[in-house]
């Protein structure tokens, strides 16, 4: 049986290092690494806790002045239950949204974030920044709402190598 290679901990940001120039080499790396790889994707997932009970839910981020902020769809209600709690905020790269074209081994990333969380109003740059919103959201007229999150802590992990999966249809 192989022998598994050592791993490295995951790399954490403080919110200082989001809003400013960390000092830090490791940070400063992390931090400008997350940021680069939100950058590159417009849609993640926010976590939170429902009636005592953990859920998902699709959002559009941006980052802005050290924090994150999301757009959700009011209907759902979920942005009640945010406002001042603490929250968890994920996007990423997994296979199936960035495989190469050729089906050769790819690299995926995943950055999180958790923070307390509050429902704001943006800006009107930040509104132009979102660009435009969904049409619907499970069938009826999509309504934004807005939600900045404090990052307390930003995670980044890193997959390389990882080989294509290709769905089979039945065996």
């Amino acid at each position: 049986m192989p022998s598994e290679a050592p791993t490295a901990p995951a790399a954490t940001v403080s919110p200082q290092e989001l809003a400013g120039p960390p000092t830090d080499l490791i940070g400063a790396a992390s931090a400008r690494d997350a940021i680069e790889l939100l950058h590159t994707t417009a849609y993640g997932r926010i976590s939170l806790s429902l009636q005592a009970l953990p859920h998902v839910a699709v959002a559009r981020h941006i980052v802005t002045d050290g924090t994150v902020l999301l757009r959700v769809h009011r209907g759902w209600g979920y942005h009640r239950a945010c406002d001042g709690s603490v929250v968890g905020y994920g996007a990423d790269c997994l296979p199936r949204n960035c495989s190469t074209a050729h089906g050769e081994p790819e690299d995926i990333w995943s950055v999180q974030f958790a923070g307390t969380a509050r429902i704001v109003d943006p800006t009107p740059e930040e509104l132009e920044r979102f660009g435009p919103a969904p049409d619907t959201a499970d069938g009826v007229p999509y309504e934004p709402t807005y939600l900045r999150i404090e990052p307390q802590c930003v995670t980044v992990h890193h997959l390389t190598g990882v080989p294509v999966h290709r769905p089979q249809h039945g065996v």
